[in-house]
């Protein structure tokens, strides 16, 4: 731990991902989701990582099943790296929450990849932090578009954390009794 361990620089091309297998495009997209959401709802979050933070919400959303099924597809890869870049920003300067505590654990007791083991938890983790933040859940339900204007705060963000569970089932992301 400690700055020897942060690089100078980092080089993002997409096209390192472009043979990438299935699950290895779920996985670290779907941790790039859960950086971008636990940063935006975290008591850390300000207007930087709120910025960031919705950006990449609504490009996973959009690239994410597109790069999932079409893996040689550039322009989802392309948005996806630039999705992931978006969203270690905002990680980094505000803080992780409920999933990424509880997933820590089950990646280092049972060996599941750090991704995935986000991915198994999302949906019910967020789905509980939701009731204490309706309104930054409500705000991100309606920014890619599984919610209206018309909705309450509390229904949009109820569609949001839906959403996060639609996703999930499209990147084939099994439940914690399903992986074992």
């Amino acid at each position: 731990k400690g700055p020897v361990l942060m690089p100078d620089v980092a080089i993002i091309d997409y096209t390192f991902t472009l043979t990438s297998p299935k699950s290895v495009t779920a996985a670290p997209g779907l941790d790039a989701l859960t950086h971008a959401i636990e940063g935006y709802t975290s008591r850390k979050a300000q207007l930087l990582t709120d910025t960031f933070a919705v950006s990449a919400v609504k490009r996973i959303f959009k690239y994410l099943p597109i790069a999932y099924n079409d893996g040689s597809n550039e322009e989802a890869r392309e948005q996806m790296a630039l999705a992931a870049l978006e969203a270690g920003v905002v990680i980094n300067n505000s803080s992780v929450t409920i999933v990424h505590g509880m997933s820590r654990p089950i990646g280092a007791l049972f060996h599941v990849p750090h991704g995935l083991s986000n991915a198994m938890l999302l949906e019910k983790c967020m789905s509980f932090a939701a009731d204490g933040a309706y309104g930054k859940f409500a705000e991100l339900g309606r920014a890619i578009g599984a919610a209206d204007s018309a909705m309450s705060d509390r229904s949009a963000a109820k569609a949001f954390v839906s959403a996060l569970g639609e996703m999930c089932s499209i990147c084939e992301v099994p439940t914690l009794l399903e992986y074992g």
